[in-house]
């Protein structure tokens, strides 16, 4: 099966708890998406803001590891919240990137003058990357 390419929308602060755990947790703990993902993936996280609650804007890329595992497995945050996630290896070297200069050549954002938007319904979703 080819590389799929996915982009997940979350605060920074919580990409940073993936990265440090080595672990993708989407769509506030949902298992279906990760389940669509496989072995040598690309997960690529995007952060509109620096907190899931509050927080200041970012609008950068701002991690990126290759999916580990075959099964989602799930934990337990609290009593009360049990979410999925699945095993990703992060490459910790990786630096914020804005998207600002990007948005031209993503295939996934839309023009909207005067301002680009991410045309993502889903806080997952997948892209082939091209270039327009």
């Amino acid at each position: 099966m080819p590389t799929r390419y996915w982009v997940g929308v979350v605060s920074r602060n919580h990409v940073q708890r993936g990265v440090a755990g080595g672990f993708a947790q989407v769509c506030h703990g949902k298992c279906a998406p990760l389940r669509r993902m496989s072995p040598g993936d690309v997960l690529i996280y995007y952060s509109p803001k620096t907190e899931r609650d509050g927080g200041v804007p970012l609008k950068s890329f701002t991690a990126i590891g290759i999916v580990q595992a075959d099964e989602p497995y799930q934990v337990e945050m609290t009593p009360a919240f049990h979410p999925f996630r699945i095993n990703v290896a992060y490459d910790t070297q990786v630096e914020a990137a804005p998207i600002h200069p990007m948005l031209s050549k993503l295939s996934f954002t839309k023009q909207e003058l005067p301002v680009h938007t991410l045309s993502i319904r889903e806080s997952v979703a997948t892209s082939s990357f091209h270039e327009r």
